[in-house]
């Protein structure tokens, strides 16, 4: 059975994804739309172990992240590929074969993101980051300010 909305319904929804008094055209939210690209188990995790930690060797990813199965952490690495966040490079000429993974310029955007992700627990969640349970500074933990989006001009 389909909820019955009120005709201005999309407007209002649509005044919420743009809040603004310019008018555009919107296919989807924005907000959704980057959910669903980066919203599945790991891929954040994956991203951050990248970027981060430098972790580009698919063990390296799989014993860090935790709970993480092998079978989960290949299909996810797949859709990631798919979707441009990350290249995979393939080592044939070695024995055994190595494969690494690294993020693409697409992958690196999110940086700021998991950035603020981070910064959010860190200030607001710090009982359960920390065994003092004392919020801090993005910059006290991480050792760098947080990371600023880059745009192409």
């Amino acid at each position: 059975m389909e909820i019955a909305r009120p005709a201005n319904a999309k407007n209002a929804i649509a005044q919420i994804i743009n809040p603004s008094d310019t008018v555009i055209e919107m296919k989807s939210c924005p907000i959704n739309n980057t959910f669903k690209t980066i919203g599945k188990k790991f891929t954040i995790l994956i991203l951050r172990n990248m970027i981060n930690g430098k972790q580009n060797r698919f063990n390296q990813l799989l014993n860090s992240i935790e709970k993480a199965n092998p079978k989960t952490l290949s299909v996810r690495l797949r859709e990631m590929e798919k979707l441009g966040l990350i290249k995979r490079k393939v080592y044939s000429h070695e024995k055994p074969i190595r494969i690494e993974y690294y993020p693409t310029e697409k992958g690196l955007a999110l940086q700021p993101i998991l950035d603020m992700m981070a910064a959010y627990s860190i200030k607001y969640c710090s009982k359960d980051i920390f065994k003092d349970a004392k919020p801090r500074e993005f910059k006290d933990v991480y050792g760098r300010d947080i990371a600023e989006i880059v745009t192409k001009e």
